[in-house]
């Protein structure tokens, strides 16, 4: 518990409008996108660095754990308090500092919303690529803490590869600076990535630097229809082969884009088993030549139905599909566990049967779709906890996927992080010895385990 003379202390240090310890403000902030639940003692917004500074400094001196929090979207409970203690949520620090266009940079608090950044430096004719589902409420700080992907990552990369430098305060409040306003920077060890996915358990960033690329001249979407889930499948590795260097490719599953047209009250295909959307951007001589290679491709394959959209209002329209995945799953059953493995491109096909007969083995619900085109499968587990055995099954089939995955040099995260809920399953993907030098690295920025506790390892 934190000690009232505590509290008073810290008020006074960054004023009442910043500290709040109300039960309405433990509550919201008690939570992600998660089922879990864990309320703080108190929720500060701070409003500069500071007020980070002042936090960590108080916070060390009197043992108090502290999670730092972006949007609260996250899949895994990385943003949690799991301890209780104060958490620090970034709201208030949502300032674009700069944009800076001779140099192809943005320097940006935490608390900006990736969406916000996109469109303000699209207006300047530059481009910020990662895309998370999120993206029209997850923060750059968040973003970085897990190193969100999307569905950009095929040709652009995660958010760790734009990030040029951070600067942020470990947990006595000492303020370091990792990375610098370069491309190429390979002096000292790299804690610029160390800090990139560690989700806020090794230090409070504060202010990040990222790379900014031009923005593409034209964009074309397609839409892929298949009557074979294996079709849809193995179509990914066969138009990459084909050279069409796409930079986005996402695969939806019957299951999947059945609930989308429900949700969104439209008629599906009966013989439609699998889609695929596909974008190519660039300038636009190249991509009409990629365009029309495509559209050879997919005449030479079994396919049910090839649609392409080209206007700005088509696109949207296509991707809206993507997007409302999600939503539209939740109407299937009253629990959803969300997970992102990652198996080589090769192995798509294989996993995605694979998991099918799991579910049918276990008789669960489980729609596939994702960005198959990095090997990421979103595999959503649609659950009844009230039907009896539901949930027991899904913990075996869970940890059957997991091992699969890493049977085939997969990952079991691709772009949720593992926060509390995929700690179980690190002993799959890492060595004892591996897992002891993730904890040496966590104690040498955070001694007392004080940062986001509860998170990635074991230390009980």
């Amino acid at each position: 518990m934190i000690d009232k003379k505590v509290m008073d202390e810290i008020r006074k240090t960054l004023g009442k409008q910043k500290v709040f310890s109300d039960k309405e403000y433990l509550l919201t902030y008690s939570y992600d996108a998660t089922a879990l639940e864990s309320p703080p003692e108190l929720v500060v917004f701070p409003e500069n660095e500071k007020d980070i500074q002042r936090i960590l400094k108080i916070a060390y001196q009197n043992k108090i754990p502290v999670t730092p929090r972006g949007a609260g979207v996250g899949y895994t409970g990385g943003s949690i308090p799991l301890k209780g203690g104060i958490v620090i949520v970034f709201t208030r620090m949502n300032r674009i500092l700069a944009i800076d266009t001779e140099n192809f940079l943005a320097e940006v608090e935490p608390g900006v919303v990736t969406q916000h950044l996109q469109e303000e430096v699209e207006k300047k004719g530059l481009f910020y690529p990662p895309d998370p589902a999120s993206l029209k409420t997850s923060t750059i700080g968040g973003n970085v803490a897990e190193n969100a992907g999307g569905l950009r990552c095929y040709k652009y990369g995660v958010t760790g590869h734009y990030v040029l430098a951070l600067e942020a305060f470990l947990i006595t409040g000492e303020k370091i600076k990792a990375g610098s306003p370069v491309i190429k920077d390979v002096a000292g060890y790299n804690l610029k990535s160390l800090l990139v996915g560690s989700e806020g358990t090794l230090a409070v960033v504060s202010k990040i630097t990222l790379r900014l690329i031009p923005l593409p001249q034209y964009r074309v979407s397609f839409r892929v229809d298949f009557n074979s889930l294996q079709k849809g499948a193995e179509f990914i590795n066969y138009a990459i082969r084909n050279n069409i260097d796409p930079s986005a490719i996402e695969f939806i599953d019957r299951s999947s884009i059945s609930a989308v047209y429900q949700y969104l009250g439209l008629s599906l295909d009966d013989q439609l088993q699998a889609t695929v959307i596909i974008e190519l951007d660039g300038n636009r001589l190249d991509v009409e030549e990629r365009k029309n290679k495509f559209l050879e491709i997919v005449k030479n394959y079994d396919t049910l139905h090839c649609q392409v959209a080209e206007t700005s209002a088509e696109q949207e329209k296509l991707w809206d599909i993507r997007r409302n995945i999600s939503p539209a799953l939740t109407k299937l059953n009253p629990k959803k566990i969300n997970e992102d493995i990652v198996v080589p491109t090769a192995e798509i096909p294989g996993t995605v049967e694979y998991i099918n007969r799991l579910a049918k083995e276990y008789d669960l619900v489980i729609p596939l779709f994702g960005h198959f085109g990095d090997g990421n499968i979103h595999t959503n587990l649609m659950l009844n906890p009230e039907k009896p055995g539901e949930m027991e099954r899904a913990e075996i089939v869970l940890d059957k996927i997991f091992s699969h995955v890493v049977s085939v040099k997969g990952s079991i995260s691709g772009e949720h992080g593992i926060g509390i809920t995929k700690k179980p399953f690190m002993k799959y993907q890492f060595t004892e010895l591996e897992l002891e030098l993730f904890k040496r690295l966590k104690q040498a920025f955070d001694p007392e385990n004080l940062l986001n506790p509860g998170k990635i390892l074991n230390f009980e």
